[in-house]
This record gives C-alpha cells, structure tokens and sequence, in this order.
C-alpha cells in the first residue's frame, strides 16, 4: 500500500470507465472520463499514538473469500471480503470510524481532485518510443540508423553510466494527474466525470482525492 497525505478528508477508490466528451452551460465542448466510484468501507483508523501517524484504511470491492489470505481475512472479518484495500493519510484520523461507509456522494461538482492509478504497460520499446528520440540521419551513408540510440558516451569510463536513457521496458507506471475538476456526480449510480484524462486501461484500478484549497 502506498500511503498518500491528504489535507482535505475526500477519498475514495474506483475504476475507469471510459472517456466521453462533456458540453458545459457555456457550450464548449471538454474531453472527460467516467469514473464508477465506491463504495468502499473503512476497515481500519490508525492514530498518531497508536500507530505513529494517521491514517485511514478502506477496502473496495469483492472477491471469493479463498482467494484472500488468512492475515487479511482476520484483518476484515466483521466486514467482508474486500478485492482491493488501500491506506490513506489523513491530517486528523479522528473525524473516521471503523465500518463507515463512503460513496460519491463524497464528491460535489466544482471540486478539485487528484486520481492515482497505473499507466498502460507498452512492454520492451526502442528510444524513440520511451525517450523521445529523434532518430539518425536518413542519408550520407546511413542505412539502418532511422530509430537508433546511437552512442552512450561510454568510451573513458568503460561502463554504462547509471540513468542512461536505453530501449527498455515502457508504462506500468504509478501516475498522479492533479487538478482535474469534477463535472458530474451521479450517487444513485455511483459514478462520478472528472475533467481530462486518467492513467490506466478501462476498469483500472484509482484512487480519487480531493485536492486542499
């Protein structure tokens, strides 16, 4: 679990929908995405005197009990079988109670969040690709050079100097997109619109969180 700190007590877990595009009062037009939003269960309040800082532990979701281990069947056991559970830090623990219950109606339209998922795995690509290289001369002698690396520097030290931007493994990356705006809350449904675009493929896992003013 990545523990996050959060001044302003709004959070919750969901998933991706997909993207659609919002006409505002004024008539233009914004690229936005549906988010299906909890609801998830507190299941755990930790203190600054018992635990040495504050937080709060939610869970989302459900799956079959035999697939969840004995540890975290313990830790839930008087709430249910939870798929996912994610800690967040909170400025004063207090205003949370073990086994409530968030949904969207957490969230007004006009507030301001941060969502947190992992971005789209592109598996091993070139330099061009993942770096933004802009390849190798096409002519004077060149041949096959179009999206090589070309040299590393590497002649004097004898190595490859750490940080050296490479062909590698691309996405799968933990990503924060901050000030999106919330456009839309529909609670009977439990979706929320948020302004712009979201890390993840469709049903990937977010964490939404109210940005302090």
């Amino acid at each position: 679990m990545v523990p996050v700190v959060i001044t302003a007590m709004k959070f919750i877990l969901g998933r991706k929908e997909n993207m659609v595009s919002f006409v505002g009062n004024d008539g233009l037009a914004t690229a936005a995405t549906l988010l299906s939003v909890g609801p998830v269960s507190i299941v755990q309040v930790k203190s600054k005197s018992a635990d040495s800082y504050e937080a709060v532990q939610v869970g989302f979701g459900t799956r079959a009990i035999k697939n969840i281990s004995k540890a975290v069947q313990g830790h839930t056991k008087d709430l249910g079988s939870f798929a996912v559970i994610r800690e967040f830090r909170v400025d004063d623990a207090s205003a949370f109670k073990k086994g409530d219950i968030m949904d969207a109606s957490l969230f007004a339209v006009g507030d301001i969040v941060t969502v947190t998922g992992t971005s789209k795995g592109k598996g091993f690509q070139g330099v061009v690709k993942r770096h933004r290289f802009k390849g190798g001369p096409r002519t004077h002698g060149q041949k096959h050079s179009e999206r090589e690396a070309g040299s590393i520097g590497s002649t004097g030290q004898q190595k490859v100097s750490k940080g050296r931007r490479m062909a590698g493994r691309m996405g799968s990356d933990r990503i924060a997109v901050k000030g999106l705006r919330v456009l839309g809350v529909d609670t009977t449904n439990g979706k929320i619109l948020v302004s712009g675009c979201v890390p993840g493929v469709r049903g990937a896992l977010l964490e939404i969180k109210a940005q302090a003013n």
